[in-house]
């Protein structure tokens, strides 16, 4: 990894690819590009725009759904319209050179063979740039469209999700990098001793393999995970490599990190093994009141019908017939869909005593995540101190709205970040892994089968 000359390490940054999934009114500002009007040059533009800066990433996000509501509230929802994400990740592999390339994909309504397939191939288009973010559909619409009335409970998803990681990790090393010889003399296209044949039997999938795809430039995509329940904590501390969270506070940003790295390490893993990168949007102004002003623009821009629906859905409780300027309810049910995003929103309420009317514009401005609203100065020196405190890797930045959003961090913010040695200003290597400062996994690096489930299958 890049050194820096304080903490010996840089900030990892990405950029959430999308002009309406972080701020729910974002669409209305008079510079903002919408979901619907963008096609594929702005797409393009914004992510070359990431490059130029030398970010780590450019993420796409995704939901296997319009949200929920009658048609009058979805009317005013922008997120009802997405591209899908591999396929744009197709098209941004060969249209950019080095940034890094995140996809969501779910594990419940998905097959193993498909996502490895598809991501494989991906990995050789970008030579090396992609990561998958693993998540397990915590938007319970989604069932519906995949013929079911029911989804999966928390627990089960992930049981599911695990094994499904691990037979995926074992397709990608279906071939030892060297086993295509290619020997035109002999007419020996591969080695047949490089090649391995998975014959994974479980709980939830059976996957003969071998993987009709080469290995991975990377050895596998970069591993990301979302999850902040005790189930995709766990999930994190086995697998994965990047962990992006929604923290409002150093103290639990903090509390956070070190719990998961103290995971990591008692999974058997270094401690260094794992990014964690926090959610954060920024406003930036001339002065602190111009910064604010423009915070106060955005917000105003949120209907309340969309900001109280979309804040039912986050609480999977309804809150639309709540007088809006008295707090949440002291009770709302566990949910078994967003259960780390439910209790963040809980907390932030309790804490802050936020009113409904503020609790919805809280969260659907910035979808949970920490709101840095400042200077450039200002907002630097804040995002440098939960770095050098170790309460995050980094950031991942979600702008109001694109393609201003961005630009404006880039230009006046991240040239302080590079003046204090907090971020690069040239990449040092050409792949998703080099920018991290990760190595290429060895074949079976992972167990595609746990000793129990090995027995049953027998």
């Amino acid at each position: 990894m890049d050194t820096n000359s304080t903490a010996g390490r840089q900030m990892v940054l990405g950029l959430l690819l999308s002009p309406a999934s972080s701020h729910i009114a974002g669409w209305r500002h008079p510079d903002a590009i919408s979901n619907a009007g963008w096609d594929f040059s702005d797409v393009l533009g914004v992510a070359r725009s990431a490059e130029n800066a030398k970010l780590d990433f450019v993420f796409l996000a995704d939901e296997l759904c319009a949200p929920e509501g009658n048609a009058q509230t979805l009317s005013r929802d922008p997120v009802v319209y997405r591209f899908e994400p591999l396929t744009l990740l197709a098209a941004l592999s060969v249209s950019t050179d080095r940034i890094g390339l995140v996809a969501t994909q779910t594990t419940t309504y998905n097959e193993p063979y498909h996502i490895a397939r598809k991501f494989a191939s991906l990995d050789h288009l970008s030579h090396g740039r992609t990561g998958w973010n693993l998540v397990t559909s915590y938007v319970e619409a989604e069932a519906r469209n995949f013929s079911s009335s029911e989804h999966l409970k928390n627990a089960d998803r992930y049981e599911r999700a695990e094994e499904f990681f691990r037979v995926a990790a074992g397709l990608w090393d279906s071939w030892d990098d060297d086993a295509f010889v290619l020997d035109k003399s002999s007419g020996r296209y591969f080695d047949p001793e490089k090649m391995h044949v998975l014959n994974h039997h479980g709980k939830h999938f059976s996957v003969r393999g071998p993987l009709n795809v080469l290995r991975p430039p990377q050895g596998r995509p970069v591993q990301v995970q979302a999850g902040s329940s005790e189930a995709g904590k766990e999930l994190a501390a086995h697998y994965a490599e990047v962990v992006f969270t929604a923290q409002n506070s150093l103290e639990s940003a903090l509390a956070f990190t070190l719990e998961l790295k103290d995971r990591t390490e008692k999974a058997g893993r270094p401690r260094d093994s794992i990014r964690v990168i926090a959610g954060v949007q920024t406003i930036i102004g001339d002065t602190i009141e111009d910064a604010q002003a423009k915070y106060r623009q955005m917000q105003e821009l949120i209907h309340p019908e969309v900001g109280l629906a979309r804040l039912s859905q986050l609480l999977s409780f309804d809150v639309t017939a709540l007088p809006l300027d008295e707090p949440l309810p002291e009770y709302i049910p566990e949910t078994e869909a967003y259960k780390s995003r439910q209790q963040l929103i809980i907390d932030t309420a309790k804490r802050e005593n936020l009113t409904l009317r503020e609790l919805y514009r809280r969260v659907v401005g910035a979808y949970g995540h920490r709101v840095v609203i400042g200077t450039p100065d200002s907002v630097a020196g804040e995002l440098a101190a939960w770095f050098e405190a170790g309460a995050v890797d980094g950031y991942i930045l979600s702008p109001a709205y694109l393609p201003e959003g961005f630009e404006e961090f880039q230009s006046r913010v991240l040239p302080l970040l590079q003046e204090r040695g907090l971020f690069r200003t040239e990449y040092t290597g050409t792949t998703f892994r080099d920018h991290l400062g990760l190595p290429k996994p060895e074949r079976d690096q992972v167990q595609v089968q746990h000793p129990a489930q090995t027995a049953a299958a027998v």
